[in-house]
């Protein structure tokens, strides 16, 4: 009777993890999906290799690393917005750096500062340059629009509403994919260029869609919680920093990945390819990025920890089983040369770089573990410290690389990519350590 009872209960709680994640996961399924269909189709416009290039190599690493202190808000959002005088201090935040963000996109992207940064900083190829700009200009919606979008999914997220979230991802989708079709049917405009205006237009209606839906949230159940402890822009900034930190470091990769391979050998199809395997990794690894808000948002009820655990096992196991079928089948390159389509022998080279990325959806999954521990004991030091560990193994893998002289840039990317994201988790598992025995020790208790 006891056992019945106690698979009932497993069953009971892993169908509400389900419940949560399923959402959250689809929505980063469909986001990750945004790469995939914009480099597609941009390898179907005129002049493909040098607009992969200008996307990968310049456009989406700049507007990434602009936003970086703001994508954190998701994860402080949920945490944090317990009632409406903390959801209006966020807010505040959310407002003001949204705004000072995007004066600095545009700064960047319509004056001399782009040349800077493009030439002297990342040292892309001068081919790739000019088809950027126009890109990144169109891409100036991003920054706000992310930050807004972001701060009120926490609170969706944390008041049971993450479906909303999964509607709201559906629109962007659908936005890239409409802009896309229209870019690919009308062949006017470059590659770049179609997909600055898609990227911009989507995240923008994304963020509306969000702000709607919110605000029956904010005016019924946030404004009738009871207050807590105030919440002081001290407070705020002690837990925020480290998460901003820790975004803006991880973000860094990109640019840092695109001066590497703009100095190694065979620079031009590693950055036309770069994009499209990012995307394509980051297809698997999303499900595992989507646990990060479950363990925040769960950790905190008392026998949780060993469900939670449980359903981090099976999701390794299944993206881990799933990534593996098409790395060693011929599907690996169909998916290249025939979705992606790829250029010449630019599909082959993908396919066989590709197949270092087996464990990525597994480490993913670990980190959103044990990151969401940390989060939930608001001891987020360690996870700038991940990042930055992380990052320093990375460029490390660069620099022994540039010393090889005659192995393509884009495989030595791919090895420096699996060691930060294996030095990541091992660190994140060192700091949550303290914590996890702490709620192992509560959940034994219970």
């Amino acid at each position: 009777m006891q056992k019945n009872n106690q698979y009932k209960m497993n069953r009971k709680e892993l169908k509400l993890i389900t419940k949560i994640w399923w959402p959250l996961a689809a929505s980063w399924l469909m986001m990750a999906a945004e790469q995939p269909i914009l480099t597609a189709t941009i390898a179907r416009l005129p002049n493909p290799e040098i607009n992969l290039a200008a996307y990968g190599g310049i456009i989406f690493p700049i507007a990434l690393i602009i936003e970086a202190p703001i994508i954190m808000l998701l994860a402080a959002s949920v945490s944090l917005s317990k009632d409406i005088k903390s959801y209006r201090k966020m807010q505040k935040f959310m407002m003001i750096s949204g705004f000072v963000l995007t004066i600095i996109h545009i700064l960047i992207a319509v004056s001399p500062l782009f040349y800077v940064v493009t030439e002297q900083i990342i040292g892309a190829p001068k081919e790739i340059i000019e088809p950027a700009r126009m890109g990144l200009i169109l891409l100036t919606p991003w920054t706000w629009a992310i930050a807004y979008r972001r701060f009120n999914q926490g609170v969706l997220i944390r008041y049971g509403h993450s479906d909303a979230v999964g509607v709201g991802t559906i629109i962007r989708v659908s936005t890239i994919v409409g802009v896309m079709l229209i870019g690919y049917f009308t062949h006017r405009f470059s590659g770049a260029v179609v997909a600055g205006f898609a990227q911009g237009m989507a995240v923008l209606l994304e963020a509306i869609y969000a702000g709607y839906r919110v605000k029956p949230i904010v005016n019924g159940q946030l404004t009738k919680e009871p207050e807590t402890e105030e919440l002081t822009w001290r407070a705020f900034f002690n837990y925020y920093i480290p998460l901003a930190m820790t975004s803006f470091i991880t973000m860094l990769w990109l640019p840092i990945s695109s001066m590497a391979l703009s100095r190694l050998p065979n620079p031009l199809p590693s950055l036309a390819i770069w994009p499209v395997i990012n995307g394509t990794i980051f297809l698997f690894r999303s499900t595992g990025i989507a646990y990060n808000e479950v363990v925040v948002a769960l950790l905190e009820k008392k026998g949780m920890s060993i469900h939670l655990r449980q359903f981090a096992g099976i999701l390794i196991g299944a993206m881990t089983l799933a990534l593996g079928v098409i790395i060693f089948t011929p599907a690996s390159t169909f998916l290249f040369v025939n979705i992606n389509a790829l250029p010449g022998n630019y599909g082959e080279l993908a396919a066989s770089a590709f197949a270092l990325s087996l464990i990525i959806p597994c480490l993913a999954t670990l980190q959103s573990w044990y990151q969401g521990a940390i989060l939930f004991g608001k001891k987020t030091r360690g996870i700038p410290e991940a990042n930055i560990f992380s990052i320093i193994a990375g460029v490390l893998i660069f620099v022994g690389g540039y010393f090889l002289k005659d192995m393509t840039g884009l495989y030595i990317g791919m090895a420096a990519y699996l060691v930060t994201n294996f030095v990541q988790t091992v660190w994140l598992w060192v700091r949550s350590r303290p914590i996890m025995a702490q709620v192992n020790l509560r959940d034994q208790i219970a």
